[in-house]
């Protein structure tokens, strides 16, 4: 029996389909981060980027996301080792760190919703830069 593509490729081979496919799709990557100046220890805000649908974690312009949204980073096999920030739970950071992916994750379970039900998504967890405020008032723990 052949094993699941992520178990069988390096992240570098997989196809453009593949690698979209291991998101989660959970938001946390479009959560605004903020720099310690005195630490330089990146934070975690609750703060979502103004294109981040927070009822389906998903970015509701991702064609065009680069061009609406210039802080927008794309994520791709060749830089991962970039991507330290990532949360821990990130299929992209598991994976390029040699773990398995976690049990609710979307190609395991076929669905977002063990996702949304184990909480690991930023639904009902989140606001929109438009309505933030200072963003140092909205530092997080949970997605890092």
């Amino acid at each position: 029996m052949q094993g699941a593509f992520w178990q069988e490729k390096s992240l570098s081979e997989l196809s453009e389909q593949e690698w979209e496919s291991l998101c989660d799709g959970c938001g946390k990557c479009c959560l605004n981060k903020l720099i310690d100046e005195e630490t330089d220890e990146l934070v975690f805000t609750n703060v979502a980027c103004n294109l981040l649908n927070t009822k389906s974690c998903q970015c509701s312009d991702y064609a065009n996301r680069f061009n609406r949204e210039p802080d927008c980073l794309q994520i791709t096999p060749d830089k991962i080792e970039e991507y330290h920030w990532l949360p821990s739970t990130c299929a992209y950071r598991l994976l390029a760190e040699g773990n398995p992916l976690p049990e609710w994750h979307p190609l395991l379970t076929g669905s977002t919703s063990a996702m949304h039900k184990a909480g690991q998504s930023v639904r009902g967890k989140v606001v929109h830069e438009a309505f933030a405020g200072e963003w140092e008032d909205h530092i997080i723990f949970w997605a890092s």
